[in-house]
């Protein structure tokens, strides 16, 4: 698949052809690892699936701690400094604490993910874009990432892509409220759509 990314011409592109891809191999509970080196979140994915809202909402704290672990005290406070900033709407700061996370562990996958939640509150859509397809490189099964992708791309007029994004996040995790409602505002939008 590097090869065939290689070639692709644009990030659209490696996006579209990438979501795809991603609900078979996102489903399975393989050995795929998380940016923290742990393969606990491959059957917690898998068991979402078919969990109830409710054990579903327990199954995504569960994988949020996951994720949000990267092994390192400095590192996870970084973390926490950025996400406060975040809560209050600090997003200049909060792209700070994120961007040093990354520049001290740039294979920690939340930290992508995190400063892309940041400069999407910033208006800054394709550095979003791209810390969101960073995250979803280190970490393929972070549905969330994935979700706010398929935000981005909606939210810069690539509906085909977005639509194809919110499908793959509901793939996986069936009770995401937002990717439902995502899908549902723009099933009508859809090239080609007869629905």
């Amino acid at each position: 698949m590097n090869a065939f990314n290689r070639h692709l011409k644009s990030a659209c592109a490696v996006f579209a052809a990438a979501l795809f891809l991603l609900p078979p191999s996102l489903g399975r509970a393989d050995d795929s690892v998380t940016s923290a080196g742990d393969n606990r979140a491959a059957p917690l994915v898998s068991a979402l699936a078919d969990a109830p809202p409710d054990e579903a909402r327990q199954i995504v704290r569960e994988l949020e701690l996951i994720w949000s672990s990267s092994g390192s005290s400095s590192m996870d406070l970084l973390l926490r400094k950025g996400r406060d900033a975040l809560e209050r709407e600090d997003f200049d700061e909060a792209v700070g604490h994120f961007s040093a996370l990354i520049d001290h562990a740039p294979g920690f996958a939340e930290a992508w993910h995190m400063r892309a939640m940041a400069f999407f509150r910033l208006e800054e859509p394709g550095l979003a874009q791209a810390d969101l397809e960073q995250a979803l490189a280190l970490n393929p099964l972070n549905f969330q990432a994935a979700y706010g992708l398929a935000l981005v791309l909606e939210e810069t007029g690539r509906i085909d892509a977005a639509f194809a994004g919110y499908t793959a996040v509901l793939d996986l995790y069936p009770a995401h409220e937002a990717a439902a409602e995502g899908r549902d505002r723009l099933v009508s939008r859809v090239s080609g759509s007869d629905i």
